[in-house]
């Protein structure tokens, strides 16, 4: 593919309409507090009550989190408060769904400003400490977090980011602390590994970037703080981990980093990587074996480096990245939460929400604002996720010092959809590090690696969307995390799926 046009390899993908969202009335809910709490405002998405639709956890800071039971139908978004009393410690950065034990209720990786804590889930969205599996957890300033399955293991490997060591007296400029890496030993968690140096990440992404059958993790790290010895950093999961350098083709960046997303949104097979920061946001395209990534040109239209709409020029702050196609015309879209961390001089505080829709030559092109989704709050979590069954993808942010917002995606005559949750037996049940492959008429096939990381202080579990613009026929397979793949499995547009492993075979329950 030729790096200066960057155009998708696919037919032209049907005309669609174009996206309009609409505000939705939600219980109130703010994210503040000082210093601790610029950064920070996760979102966690996860059905927790077996309904389909998935709750909203926004972490509050000094304030209260609120769990936001979802009570919608497909007609409109309604959500009720509910916390249950392990949610409401006060403290919380974000927060992380997955299933830690296998038991099929989803947990929480807690992240604070304090102990961080992991929760069982039970029935009817209580949570509770998990007890017996050794975890622990200093008194830190935890602002990332990603998880997955190393071979061999029944409990998931955790990766938690901390941010500017506070009890260092020559900080904060310069005195990142210690990021913390736990891996099973048994059915428990022995001491945690320190990966070293840290640069004050903000985001971190376990994934099998180079589809190379190994898992590593992404970081990326907030320049403010690591001021100049600091860079984007990349750590191979060996039986030691190992940071990569330029011996193994890594290329140093540096940036104000955010968050992190991944997808490949140009159905080459591999994936590309989006960065969000302060001044620029940065898509970079892999251009080696997984460790090399370059920026991809200017005129592809990623950058959002300058506020749309509100009449402040000044540089944009990209915090929470989504993925995902709002009008299901088969091209994957953009969402990027936006905001001043405070009163940053330098920085706009007119800040819109990015809504970045792919063109069918692999441009974006901005919608934010004739979408409806413009906020000038100081965005920072947040969720493109279909919270009410009806295959379009929705909108959540939670915003800093101002409620939280919610929009339903009802954009008119979009395209065909399908939603897919992998199930399989034993550890890992949600089956992370599989990758399913869609594949709707003649178009290269979607590829989607399920993960547990990256965004800002947040993330969701649960269905895959997919858009498929006009194709009626659609086969879907899974490469499960141990590499074997399923057979094909031919399916309807329009629906929700669980596919299970079952052999080689996949079965569907809706």
């Amino acid at each position: 593919m030729r790096p200066e046009l960057f155009v998708l390899a696919l037919s032209a993908a049907p005309a669609m309409a174009g996206p309009t969202f609409a505000p939705v009335q939600v219980p109130e809910h703010v994210y503040a507090g000082g210093w601790e709490h610029f950064v920070g405002g996760g979102l966690a998405v996860f059905d927790c009550d077996g309904d389909g639709l998935p709750e909203l956890l926004a972490a509050g800071g000094e304030n209260a989190a609120t769990l936001l039971r979802n009570r919608s139908d497909a007609g409109a978004l309604r959500f009720e408060a509910d916390t249950p009393e392990a949610l409401t410690e006060p403290g919380m950065i974000g927060a992380y769904p997955l299933d830690i034990d296998n038991d099929g209720y989803i947990d929480l990786a807690i992240l604070r400003v304090g102990p961080n804590r992991l929760l069982r889930g039970g029935a009817d969205c209580s949570f509770a400490p998990f007890e017996g599996l050794g975890f622990t957890s200093g008194d830190r300033w935890t602002t990332a977090f990603s998880a997955t399955w190393e071979a061999g293991q029944s409990l998931p490997t955790l990766a938690f980011g901390n941010y500017v060591d506070r009890s260092n007296p020559n900080g904060p400029f310069g005195t990142c602390d210690t990021n913390l890496l736990y891996r099973p030993e048994g059915d428990r968690y022995g001491a945690p590994i320190e990966l070293t140096p840290g640069y004050c990440p903000l985001s971190m992404l376990f994934s099998d970037w180079a589809r190379q059958g190994r898992t590593d993790l992404r970081i990326s790290n907030d320049r403010h703080y690591y001021v100049s010895d600091g860079e984007e950093q990349m750590w191979a999961m060996g039986s030691t981990p190992r940071l990569l350098g330029p011996k193994d083709g890594w290329v140093s960046h540096k940036l104000w980093g955010m968050g992190i997303a991944q997808r490949d949104l140009d159905r080459d097979g591999n994936q590309e990587v989006f960065l969000s920061s302060m001044g620029d946001q940065r898509l970079q395209r892999m251009t080696g074996n997984g460790a090399e990534f370059a920026d991809v040109p200017y005129a592809i239209g990623t950058t959002a480096h300058r506020p749309y709409t509100g009449g402040d020029g000044r540089p944009s702050t990209g915090w929470h990245i989504g993925i995902g196609d709002v009008q299901n015309d088969g091209l994957d879209d953009v969402f990027i939460t936006k905001g001043n961390v405070e009163q940053m001089p330098d920085a706009a505080m007119e800040d819109p929400n990015n809504l970045l829709i792919q063109q069918p030559d692999g441009t974006f092109a901005e919608a934010g604002d004739s979408a409806g989704i413009a906020s000038l709050h100081r965005g920072r979590g947040g969720a493109l996720v279909d919270l009410n069954g009806d295959g379009r993808l929705d909108i959540a942010v939670v915003n800093r010092r101002a409620p939280l917002e919610v929009w339903q995606n009802v954009t008119a005559d979009t395209g065909h959809w399908l939603a897919l949750a992998p199930e399989q037996p034993g550890p890992n049940r949600d089956a992370i590090g599989a990758w399913i492959e869609v594949t709707a008429g003649s178009a290269p096939p979607q590829l989607r690696e399920i993960t547990v990381g990256g965004g800002h202080a947040g993330g969701a579990a649960g269905f895959q969307h997919f858009g498929l613009g006009d194709a009626q026929d659609i086969s879907i397979r899974v490469i499960w995390p141990d590499g074997a793949q399923s057979t094909p499995l031919e399916v309807a547009p329009d629906q929700s799926l669980t596919v299970i492993r079952d052999g080689a075979a996949l079965r569907a329950r809706p």
